[in-house]
C-alpha cells in the first residue's frame, strides 16, 4: 500500500534535524572534511505507506534507520519537515494543538522504554487515570474505579494502582503503559519497541496480550522493532528502512519468502534457524552505516550491498513493484 490508502497515510514525509554550529565547529577541529557536510541530518527521506484499520504494519531495520523518528512524527511528538500524515480524511500533521486534541484520544503510543516513559514521582493510579480525566471520560471520583478495572484487563493486580514505577518488573512496567495507551479508548496504537528492554518470556506475554486486546478493541498497530521473529509472529505487513528510507514495504509472507531487496536479503539470513536441517550462517553484513549529514546522491545502501553496479551512485533508486503489493527501492528492477 502506499500513502494514498488506509485508515492511516504517511506522504512523502521528510524529518530534518539541524545542527548547532558551535557542535560542528569542534567535529571539524577533528575532522576537516566534516566542515563540508550539510549542517542537517536527515532522519527521514519521502517515506509513504498506508496502514488498513485492523491492521499490524511493522516497521524494521537496524538502530539508526528513522523507525522511532517516523513513530513520533505520526503521534505528533515532532513536525515534519516536509510531507503529511493523514488519519482519514484529515491531514493531522499540520492541525494546531486544540485542533489536534480529538485525534490524539484516537492515536496512541507505547514507548520503548517502560521506565522512563512512567513519571517516577507519581503513583500508577495517577499516571493511568491522568489522561482519562483531561479527556473527560471519568470524574476523579471514578478514576481510581477506572483505573483499576484497566489494570486488570492487562494482566495486573489491581492493588498496584497505588504503587511508584520502581516497585515493578519491567514487564510490569511495561503493562502500565499499554493500560495507559488504552484510557483514552483508541483506534490506533503505535508502539515503538515494545519488547525490546524485556526478557524473552515477558516478550512473549506482552506480544499475546497486544494481540488480544487488538481483536477485542479493532486496534491498528504500527509496530516498531529490529527483532524480526517478533515481527513475523505478529505482523501483516512489514517494511524495511534504511538511512532514512522504506527500501521494501508489502504483505508480510511475500517479503519473507521473496526479499526484494540486497539488504532485506541480508537482514533475513540472520534468523536463527537451528530447527533448518539446511540452517547455513548468516551472511555478512560489511561496513558500517554511513552519516546522515545531507541526502545521498545516489543508493543509500550503495556502499554495503554486495550487488552493486556504477549507476547505482547516480540517482536514489524509485520504488518498483515486484509483486503486488510488494514495493523495493533498488536500482535492480529499474
Amino acid at each position: 500500500m502506499t500513502g494514498n490508502e488506509g485508515l492511516l497515510r504517511v506522504r512523502d514525509v521528510t524529518k530534518l534535524f539541524p545542527l548547532r554550529r558551535d557542535f560542528l565547529s569542534r567535529l571539524s577541529m577533528k575532522n576537516f572534511r566534516l566542515r563540508l557536510l550539510d549542517q542537517t541530518v536527515h532522519a527521514l527521506n519521502g517515506v509513504g505507506f498506508g496502514v488498513k484499520k485492523g491492521e499490524i504494519f511493522a516497521l524494521v531495520g537496524e538502530s539508526g534507520c528513522g523507525k522511532s523518528t517516523l513513530a513520533k512524527v505520526i503521534t505528533g511528538l515532532y513536525p515534519p519537515t516536509s510531507g503529511s500524515v493523514w488519519y482519514g480524511e484529515t491531514e493531522i500533521s499540520r492541525l494546531g494543538f486544540r485542533e489536534r486534541r480529538p485525534f490524539r484520544k484516537k492515536i496512541q503510543m507505547i514507548f520503548q522504554d517502560p521506565y522512563s516513559s512512567l513519571n517516577p514521582r507519581k503513583k500508577v493510579v495517577d499516571i493511568v487515570g491522568r489522561p482519562l480525566r483531561i479527556n473527560g471520560f471519568v470524574s476523579r471520583r471514578d478514576q481510581g474505579r477506572a483505573v483499576v478495572e484497566l489494570l486488570r484487563r492487562v494482566g495486573l493486580d489491581p492493588a498496584y494502582a497505588w504503587r511508584y514505577p520502581h516497585q515493578f518488573s519491567g514487564g510490569q512496567r511495561q503493562r502500565i503503559g499499554i493500560a495507559r495507551a488504552l484510557a483514552c479508548r483508541p483506534e490506533f496504537i503505535v508502539a515503538d519497541e515494545p519488547t525490546s528492554a524485556l526478557d524473552v518470556s515477558i516478550q512473549a506475554q506482552i506480544l499475546n496480550l497486544l494481540l488480544e486486546l487488538q481483536a477485542e478493541f479493532d486496534l491498528s498497530y504500527i509496530l516498531v522493532s529490529h527483532n524480526l521473529s517478533v515481527i513475523r509472529h505478529v505482523s501483516d505487513r512489514v517494511a524495511v528502512m534504511y538511512m532514512g528510507y522504506i527500501v521494501e514495504n508489502g504483505p508480510l509472507e511475500a517479503v519473507f519468502r521473496n526479499p526484494g531487496h540486497p539488504y532485506t536479503r541480508l537482514l533475513f539470513s540472520a534468523i536463527p534457524a537451528l530447527d533448518d536441517p539446511e540452517f547455513r550462517e548468516a551472511e555478512n553484513l560489511t561496513g558500517e552505516v554511513a552519516a546522515l549529514f545531507g541526502p545521498p546522491v545516489g543508493c543509500p545502501f550503495y556502499d554495503r550491498c554486495p550487488d552493486r553496479r556504477r549507476d547505482c551512485t547516480l540517482a536514489v533508486p524509485e520504488e518498483v513493484e515486484i509483486d503486488p503489493g510488494h514495493l523495493v527501492r533498488c536500482h535492480l528492477y529499474q
